[in-house]
């Protein structure tokens, strides 16, 4: 599940809005990541806990870790996808409301 949201991730990049040069104030950093960034490693570290957390069954399995490691690692990377599940029903619910607003 979380390789399709990355392929998802992937596809945004050509959306991505070019921005223009604006004078920033002094101490800020030059550089900013936009929101597909952000959106992106986001889901990259969802899938990274998930691989973690299949890495810690299989090492329960050998008897190289506890029971209670490899848990904790399994509902971690359960809550992150519950969590980007939500913000992506966010996101869509957000979207469809502008959609629906009369010009």
């Amino acid at each position: 599940m979380i390789q399709n949201l990355t392929i998802g991730a992937q596809s945004i990049r050509p959306l991505a809005m070019k921005t223009t040069e604006t004078q920033t104030a002094p101490g800020l950093s030059d550089t900013t990541k936009g929101f597909g960034s952000y959106l992106e490693d986001a889901l990259n570290q969802v899938a990274a806990q998930e691989q973690t957390a299949k890495d810690m069954n299989n090492k329960f399995v050998l008897g190289e870790v506890n029971v209670d490691e490899a848990m904790i690692s399994s509902q971690q990377a359960l809550l992150s996808l519950q969590l980007t599940t939500q913000v992506r029903n966010k996101v869509i619910e957000a979207y469809q409301e502008i959609m629906r607003t009369q010009i």
